[in-house]
């Protein structure tokens, strides 16, 4: 079977790992774009020496207020992505140590893929409460597609 130019019925899971720190990394990059290139000149840019001091003194970026809150969302959906992004390759890496079958391990890293993408697409650009339902409901299926590699393990080792 083949998916966009995938052999879907190989095991991909593992390289969903190293895509799901790009799309954990994605939000970062995207919010330096912000403040590196569209910071009026004579205004404050990123802080290089301090990466964090730049969410503290975004106010004297000059940057519009959309721009600016699509700065903070943005850098909160990288650390988010990055706290889960642990739990996704150790749910990866016990499936494969389970022997899961290859089409569980693909569609639970596909969904999780999905939904970090969702997840970032909806943080940054979600500004009211609808949006942050949404994004809610991303992370917990991202979360439980882990957590299911970790149950569908279990029973296959518990037998």
């Amino acid at each position: 079977m083949s998916f966009a130019g995938l052999n879907t019925g190989n095991n991909l899971s593992l390289y969903a790992v190293p895509a799901a720190f790009g799309l954990a990394i994605a939000p970062h990059l995207y919010a330096l774009g912000l403040v590196t290139l569209k910071h009026p000149a004579g205004a404050k840019g990123f802080d290089f020496s301090f990466p964090g001091n730049t969410r503290k003194l975004i106010s004297e970026s000059r940057l519009s207020p959309t721009d600016q809150e699509r700065y903070l969302r943005a850098e909160a959906a990288n650390d988010n992505g990055f706290v889960g992004l642990g739990f996704f390759a150790a749910a990866v890496a016990v499936g494969n140590a389970a022997g899961l079958s290859n089409s569980s391990l693909n569609r639970a890293a596909g969904v999780y893929l999905a939904s970090r993408l969702a997840y970032n697409l909806l943080y940054i650009l979600g500004t009211n409460n609808a949006a942050g339902i949404a994004r809610t409901v991303a992370w917990m299926v991202g979360s439980f597609s882990c957590v299911g590699l970790f149950c569908e393990a279990g029973d296959k080792l518990s037998k």
